[in-house]
């Protein structure tokens, strides 16, 4: 038996169960695919249920993985294979480079000279970055990464002789003896392309809930201004439509639990942005659970903010850069066209194994969500296992961890 546990995904989840498993004494593996830890709670603006930025909760946990010896992870990393069985797996990690010393040396002056340019994927499309970067403000591990594809002719003769940066490394294998797994793999917000009806990736000022918790964070590529993408102007009015793609057996068959709170949440970061702001939210039903309603009755309160019970059948580009909506009013039976300036699409969660695989068997249901693998020493944790919030991803990784514990302990 091993007494060691390996962690895949390294959000908040992920993050959770490797503290609470490491403190009460084992040794943790965390692989995070990206080069940072914090996950998607790392691109948020604010998040429930104190409306505090992420950089609240992940310093903690960062500072709690730093003081832990025990604790130990690869980012940019991926599991590529795993032999074995409960209680005694061997997992294979595939490391890529970061062509970057192992130390934190900041390279701001040097990357800011550099003439390539990449897309931002931590900006979610909203931004471009040079291919010397580190995305995220608090970013942790603190050290930039280079993406020599994106580097033109005359940055790799700059770069060139640096002996902090090393072009010529390669991706490194790893081999982790260990006892059981938790699969924190996260969440990805649904592919906003294939909702053509409503304009995603065609019509222009239309945006997704995600990309607004990026232009709202003050470290986002606005600065904390929510505006529109075109012009960056501040919209007069603007539009959410709830359940975009959700609850459509053509594309999310489910709901995803925070959609209607992630709204009301960026409806109090517009009116306190600008209160003239013009505010809709077309629904069909909202979710607020428990004592999530009295931030429901706040933002009714608000005398900027309407809501539509009803269904948006389309989105079509309009005047002006301005979004024209096709809406039914379903509790006044009217079919109305209405323009905004700008309209943002509540999009679901998808869980990433929908989309991605991991290197051996484990159950989904027919969402991609983790539907069993425990008998075999795998526990799912956070989003992984169901659309939810920070608070209970939190306690979901909480509670693989023990069920991680319990079998490396063989009870």
């Amino acid at each position: 038996m091993s007494n060691s546990i390996l962690v895949v995904g390294g959000g908040f989840s992920g993050l959770t169960a490797a503290i609470e498993a490491a403190e009460l004494g084992h040794d943790v593996y965390i692989v995070e695919k990206t080069p940072y830890l914090g996950g998607r709670v790392a691109q948020l603006s604010k998040y429930f249920p104190k409306l505090c930025p992420p950089s609240c909760g992940l310093e903690i946990q960062f500072q709690r993985i730093r003081k832990n010896p025990r604790i130990k992870f690869f980012t940019q990393a991926q599991l590529v294979a795993l032999t074995g069985k409960k209680g005694n797996y061997t997992a294979t990690v595939s490391v890529a480079p970061r062509y970057v010393a192992a130390h934190n040396v900041d390279f701001t002056l040097l990357a800011s000279s550099l003439e390539g340019e990449k897309n931002n994927d931590f900006e979610l499309g909203l931004a471009k970055e040079k291919p010397l970067y580190k995305s995220m403000p608090f970013a942790f591990p603190g050290r930039f990464v280079l993406a020599p594809e994106a580097l033109s002719a005359a940055d790799k003769a700059k770069l060139a002789g640096n002996k902090f940066i090393n072009l010529a490394e390669e991706a490194k294998t790893v081999e982790l003896n260990i006892g059981a797994i938790v699969v924190a793999t996260g969440w990805q917000p649904y592919d906003v392309t294939k909702l053509t009806n409503l304009g995603a990736g065609s019509v222009k000022n239309c945006v997704s809930n995600m990309q607004v918790e990026r232009m709202a964070s003050p470290f986002g590529p606005t600065g904390g201004a929510i505006v529109r993408p075109t012009d960056k102007r501040t919209p007069a009015n603007i539009a959410f439509v709830q359940c975009a793609g959700s609850r459509d057996q053509n594309h999310l068959d489910y709901c995803s639990y925070i959609c209607c709170m992630a709204t009301l949440k960026q409806c109090l970061y517009l009116a306190e942005q600008n209160s003239d702001i013009q505010i809709t939210v077309y629904y069909i039903d909202l979710r607020t659970p428990g004592r999530y309603v009295k931030v429901l009755d706040k933002v009714k309160a608000l005398p900027n903010v309407h809501f539509v019970k009803g269904k948006v059948a389309n989105a079509v580009q309009a005047e002006g850069d301005t979004v024209s909506l096709q809406v039914e009013d379903a509790v006044r039976g009217e079919k109305l066209t209405v323009t905004y300036d700008m309209v943002v699409l509540a999009t679901g969660m998808q869980p990433s194994l929908a989309t991605e695989k991991l290197p051996f068997a484990l159950p989904l249901d027919e969402d991609g969500f983790v539907a069993g693998g425990e008998e075999a020493g795998i526990f799912a944790a956070g989003c992984a296992r169901m659309p939810l919030d920070v608070m209970r991803s939190a306690q979901s990784g909480t509670a693989a961890a023990l069920k991680a514990v319990q079998t490396v302990k063989g009870r």
